[in-house]
C-alpha cells in the first residue's frame, strides 16, 4: 500500500521559512567553497600543501560529531542551537574582509576561520534531524528532502558562477561578506518558525557523555535499517572520493584531453542532472518505493565514472562520456540522499535524533579524506583510467550493504515507526510491499 500523496509543502508557511534560510545558505556556501581558496592562493599565495589544510580543517570537527551530537541530544531547544550555529560562522566569516581592510589577513587566520566554520556546520547537522523530523509531517519527508536538495544542486549551478563575478567586481576578500550575510538570513528565518520542540532525552541522563555517544553508534549498529543504511552510504563516499573531482579533473585533462571550458562544461551538466534528480525522486520513490529508490541511487551515483574512463575517440566523443557520467550520476546522489535521508528520519526515535546523526557524520564523512588520499594512490601507481573504474566498480558495491537488510523491501514510510527493530521494519516491510 502506497501513503496518499501529501498536500504541498509550499502551503506550509514553516516550512516556506526554513527552505528559503537554508537556499540562501546554500548559494553562500558555494561562494565561500570557491573564494576561501582564492584567498590563499591569490592573496596569500599559500602553497598547494597549505589550500589542502585548508580544505581538511573544514571536514575536521566531524571527527568529534559522535560527542556533540550526544550533548545536542540532551539540550531541549535544538533551533537555538541551529541558530547559534549560523551567527557563529557569520561571525567568524566577517573577521577576514575586516583583517583585509586591516592588512592583517594570514594563512593562520583563514585555518582558524575553516576550523570554526566546519565546527558550526556540526552543530548545525546534529540539531538539524530533530527540528525537521518536527516541522515536517513524516508523510512529507520526501517531498520536503526533494525541495532542500534542489536547492542544493541550483546552488552549484549557480553559485560559483555568482561567486566568480563578485570575486571581479569587489576581490575575494570582500566577496565572502556574502556569505556571512547567508548565515544571517538563515538564523533570521529559523528563529522566526515557531515549534514546540520535545523534551530532551532524558533516558541518559545520569551518563557521561562519552557513554551516551556509545548509545548513540550503538543503536545505529543493531537498527538493521540504520546499520545498512550507513554501510552503504559510507562505502560510496569513500569511492566516490577515491575518483574525487580533483582526480577526475585531471584525468579529464590529461587522459581525456579536454579542455578547462569542455570540462567546466561537463559538471555543469552534472550539476543539472543533480537538479533533475532531486525533482523527480519523490515520484519515483512513489512508483518504485523509497527502498529500491535508494538502492538504484546507490549503483547510479558511482558507477557512471566507468562511462569517463572508458571514453576514447574523437574529442566530442570524450566530452559527451564525461557530461554523461556526470549527469547520471548528479541523478544517483540524489536519489539515493533524499529517500535514504527520509527513511533514516522516519526510524529514528526523537530521544536518539542527534546522536545518530553524530554517528553517521564521524563515519560518513570520516571516510571522504581516507578515500581522496587512497585515490591519489591508486592513480600514481595504477593510473587514472584504471583508479576511476575501481572507484565505480568499488561504489557499486555498496549496494551488498542493501541487499540483505529491509531497506528494498519498504515502499512506504508511512507504517514504520521511529524506533522500530528489526522486528517492526520487517514487519512494515510486509505492510508496504508492492
Amino acid at each position: 500500500m502506497s501513503a496518499p500523496v501529501p498536500v504541498s509543502l509550499w502551503r506550509d508557511r514553516r516550512f516556506r521559512r526554513f527552505w528559503a534560510g537554508q537556499s540562501i545558505s546554500q548559494f553562500g556556501d558555494r561562494i565561500s567553497e570557491l573564494v576561501l581558496p582564492l584567498i590563499a592562493v591569490g592573496t596569500l599565495h599559500a602553497s598547494a600543501n597549505q589550500v589542502a589544510w585548508l580544505t581538511a580543517l573544514i571536514w575536521t570537527p566531524n571527527l568529534l560529531a559522535a560527542l556533540l551530537g550526544a550533548w545536542v541530544d540532551h539540550r531541549v531547544h535544538k533551533r537555538r542551537l541551529m541558530v547559534l550555529a549560523d551567527l557563529a560562522r557569520a561571525s567568524v566569516l566577517l573577521t577576514i574582509p575586516a583583517a583585509y581592510l586591516l592588512g592583517t589577513v594570514t594563512i593562520g587566520h583563514l585555518y582558524a576561520v575553516a576550523l570554526v566554520i566546519g565546527a558550526g556546520a556540526v552543530l548545525f547537522n546534529t540539531a538539524y534531524p530533530p527540528f525537521f523530523a518536527h516541522l515536517v509531517p513524516r508523510s512529507s519527508y520526501v517531498d520536503a528532502n526533494s525541495k532542500l536538495s534542489a536547492s542544493r544542486s541550483a546552488s552549484y549551478v549557480a553559485g560559483p558562477a555568482i561567486g566568480g563575478a563578485l570575486v571581479q567586481a569587489i576581490t575575494a576578500p570582500l566577496t565572502i561578506i556574502t556569505d556571512a550575510l547567508s548565515f544571517l538570513a538563515s538564523a533570521v528565518l529559523i528563529g522566526r518558525i515557531p515549534m514546540d520542540e520535545p523534551r530532551a532525552a532524558d533516558d541518559v541522563a545520569a551518563l557521561s557523555l562519552l557513554r551516551r555517544a556509545g548509545k548513540g553508534l550503538a543503536f545505529v549498529v543493531r537498527h538493521p535499517v540504520l546499520r545498512a543504511g550507513l554501510g552503504c552510504a559510507a562505502t560510496v563516499n569513500f569511492f566516490t572520493f577515491v575518483s574525487g573531482s580533483g582526480l577526475t579533473v585531471l584525468f579529464a585533462s590529461r587522459v581525456l584531453g579536454l579542455s578547462a571550458a569542455t570540462i567546466g562544461l561537463a559538471f555543469g551538466v552534472g550539476a543539472f542532472g543533480a537538479l533533475l534528480g532531486a525533482v523527480i525522486a519523490p515520484k519515483v520513490s512513489r512508483r518504485v518505493g523509497v527502498g529500491r529508490s535508494i538502492a538504484v541511487g546507490a549503483v547510479l551515483f558511482p558507477a557512471p565514472i566507468a562511462i569517463a574512463a572508458a571514453a576514447d575517440g574523437p574529442v566530442w566523443v570524450r566530452a559527451g562520456a564525461l557530461a554523461a557520467a556526470e549527469f547520471l550520476s548528479g541523478i544517483g546522489v540524489m536519489l539515493f540522499d533524499v529517500n535514504l535521508n527520509s527513511l533514516q528520519t522516519a526510524v529514528i526515535p526523537d530521544g536518539m535524533r542527534s546522536r545518530v546523526a553524530g554517528a553517521f557524520s564521524m563515519i560518513n564523512y570520516g571516510v571522504r579524506p581516507v578515500g581522496a588520499v587512497v585515490g591519489g594512490l591508486l592513480g600514481t601507481f595504477l593510473g587514472l583510467r584504471t583508479t576511476l573504474i575501481v572507484a565505480a566498480v568499488g561504489g557499486a558495491l555498496s549496494l551488498l550493504w542493501l541487499l540483505p537488510s529491509p531497506i528494498p523491501r519498504i515502499h512506504s514510510l508511512a507504517t514504520l515507526r521511529p524506533g522500530d527493530a528489526a522486528g517492526g521494519v520487517e514487519m512494515a516491510c510486509a505492510e508496504t510491499a508492492p
